[in-house]
């Protein structure tokens, strides 16, 4: 899973991004619009994971894992240079939004003063604005190419002029029903606002958790159903100077400043837990002695499509899934238990993997 961390300049972005990936990268206090992007691949933590490498004692552990990436702020109407940003992170399956809600004089606001609200819909609408440029390039270019007697994809016009009407509209296109032909034409176009979103609110120490930050998570909340982008769009509230600090303690320390902070879950877990319900995602697994493993599906996934994700050769050849849920796998003491009392099953190919399913695929090629 691939993330890109965008917002408006001195959102916190780059403190979001040293809080998730454990990095002490530099923060600025002034907008800044040049650079290098900033990447960190993170585990995604999983108990599950610990708990078969101790039963297993593997030679190798292997977590799902999240690649983040940082880079400069977005700026209010200047496409050209927004367009740097749009074309590192057009691969990504989703976007983290940083928005700023803390005060701090020290601190500049490229708009000058701390408006949530204004900044959520402002860094929307040039992602509609970088996605109607293309369009229109695209729908120039084909027009320009009919005047020398080129024949131009009726399809692609007709889509391309679909996603011209919405986004004239200041309406992103993940907010737009595409059926499953038009979602295929569109897939090379890597469009900016068709990507999931996760709005993360970057509030002050002194606001988290308070009625001041509950209110305002309430409000984008409400904003995110009245624009019709609740299936699509998350939000999150978290303090990134208080993240980034807890990412340099030890496990043991980082667990007394969150009991002290009343924090349930530091910002890694719990931004992976949102971006995985978002994408809907899950995990399925495979222990023996040589590796313990996760791997990353999507929810519905059948079982010979899954195993494709090991190899194309075990998909290839897939005859049967040997599985048992790690909930069951756990509460009868180990695999051989699971057999006796039936949890452990064979499936074919069109069984639907859920999540925690640990499995292994019978194959031949």
């Amino acid at each position: 899973m691939k993330l890109a961390i965008i917002g408006l300049s001195n959102a916190g972005k780059t403190t979001i991004f040293n809080a998730l990936t454990g990095q002490s990268l530099d923060t600025t206090i002034y907008p800044t619009i040049s650079g290098e992007p900033n990447f960190g691949v993170v585990k995604v933590p999983d108990k599950r994971i610990e708990s078969l490498a101790e039963i297993y004692k593997p030679k190798k552990i292997t977590f799902a894992s999240v690649e983040y990436i940082d880079y400069i702020g977005l700026t209010k109407g200047d496409l050209a240079q927004n367009r740097k940003v749009f074309d590192l992170i057009k691969d990504v399956d989703a976007i983290v939004h940083v928005v700023r809600a803390f005060e701090d004089d020290a601190v500049s606001h490229p708009m000058n003063d701390i408006n949530p609200l204004r900044d959520i819909e402002t860094l929307e609408l040039e992602l509609v604005f970088g996605d109607l440029e293309f369009v229109d390039k695209r729908l120039e270019r084909m027009d320009e190419g009919v005047k020398k007697g080129k024949k131009p994809n009726e399809a692609e016009k007709k889509l391309l002029q679909k996603c011209k009407d919405a986004l004239e509209k200041e309406v992103p296109l993940r907010n737009v029903h595409f059926d499953e032909e038009e979602q295929k034409l569109m897939r090379p176009f890597q469009f900016i606002s068709t990507k999931p979103e996760v709005i993360v609110i970057n509030t002050a120490e002194g606001d988290l958790n308070s009625g001041k930050s509950n209110t305002l998570q309430s409000s984008i909340e409400l904003y995110v159903s009245e624009k019709g982008l609740a299936e699509t769009t998350k939000v999150v509230t978290l303090c990134g100077k208080i993240e980034m600090e807890i990412a340099q303690l030890t496990a043991d320390e980082a667990k007394a400043f969150l009991e002290d902070l009343g924090i349930e879950d530091p910002a890694l877990k719990k931004l992976i837990k949102v971006s995985y319900d978002l994408l809907g995602l899950i995990s399925f697994l495979t222990a023996g002695e040589d590796e313990v493993r996760a791997w990353t599906i999507t929810k519905g996934t059948g079982a010979q499509k899954a195993a494709g994700k090991i190899h194309s050769d075990i998909e290839r050849g897939f005859i049967r899934a040997e599985l048992v849920s790690y909930d069951d796998f756990i509460a009868d003491g180990g695999m051989s238990s699971a057999r006796d009392r039936g949890h452990l099953r064979l499936e074919g190919k069109t069984y639907e993997v859920k999540d925690g399913d640990i499995i292994n695929f019978r194959f031949n090629v």
